[in-house]
């Protein structure tokens, strides 16, 4: 059995998306150990109680320094031994330590196809004023693994979305999440919980059974 720590900051929409997975078993062989966020009022942690998931906060405010947010968050973790950790919409930096500690341990969902677009920017796209850049017509959302740099952990999966020409920024947004987030999340948790990939020279591998 696969346990897993969800690190959130908002909402929670793909930490849902999570929760429903394991519940229907579309996730197998895993459970949901705890959720954390950084922020006080996101609505993620009273998704994560509705389902009796042990819910946190541990927010950088509470602590005089970073470091000691730093400490406190990994001591945290370690409390409850688990074997994934998930960053669902996580707006804080992970400290170097924890990605040591974790190393390949630790998966995020990221707004945009990488490597092609990474670092600021609206689902791989600009936005002046609420308008979103034309031009490109494809952007999606990536789940890799966690690394030191910026984006640069190896990739697990990636799903394209159509970017329409009288897209708004939110329709975009919900798309991405509707048509990618929510589905390729659940997906590459399942195929860690069951051993079906492995990281090998920095890049990930199916691992046949």
């Amino acid at each position: 059995m696969l346990k897993i720590g969800v690190l959130v900051s908002g909402g929670g929409t793909n930490l849902q998306a999570i929760i429903d997975a394991v519940e229907n078993n579309t996730i197998t062989n895993t459970s949901i150990s705890f959720v954390i966020s950084n922020n006080p009022n996101a609505y993620a942690l009273e998704r994560a109680r509705k389902h009796n998931i042990d819910a946190k906060c541990i927010s950088p405010k509470s602590f005089e320094t970073r470091e000691q947010f730093n400490e406190a968050l990994i001591d945290t973790i370690n409390s409850y031994h688990v074997d994934l950790i998930v960053l669902a919409g996580f707006l804080v930096i992970v400290p170097s330590k924890l990605i040591k500690q974790y190393e390949n341990k630790i998966i995020n969902i990221h707004p945009s196809l990488i490597p092609s677009f990474c670092g600021t920017g609206y689902y791989g796209l600009k936005v002046h004023e609420g308008v979103l850049e034309r031009g490109v017509k494809i952007t999606g959302a990536t789940v890799h693994f966690v690394d030191e740099g910026t984006d640069t952990g190896p990739i697990i999966l990636q799903k394209a979305v159509e970017v329409k020409d009288d897209d708004t920024s939110e329709v975009l947004q919900k798309r991405v999440m509707e048509e990618a987030e929510w589905k390729i999340l659940p997906e590459a948790i399942d195929l860690i919980s069951n051993g079906r990939i492995a990281v090998v020279n920095n890049k990930v591998k199916k691992v046949s059974l």
